[in-house]
């Protein structure tokens, strides 16, 4: 399945902010100091990984997907 044009933004600018600081966030509220990515990052990814692979997303907070 084809990426949307905000997923392939996400990706980019993920990748970029990494590769120049370390790190995809800058709230340490959101993710653990030494990680490189927010928790709602890694789930994104996650996702997007799932979207590209033709998989079925997963439920989240108990509720179904959506289709499409």
């Amino acid at each position: 399945m084809a990426l949307s044009e905000w997923e392939e933004e996400f990706l980019g600018s993920v990748t970029e902010r990494v590769d120049t600081y370390g790190r995809a966030f800058g709230d340490p509220e959101k993710g653990a100091m030494g990680a490189p990515l927010s928790a709602m990052q890694g789930r994104k990814l996650k996702e997007i990984e799932a979207k590209a692979k033709g998989e079925t997303p997963r439920a989240r907070f108990g509720r179904k997907p959506r289709p499409e």
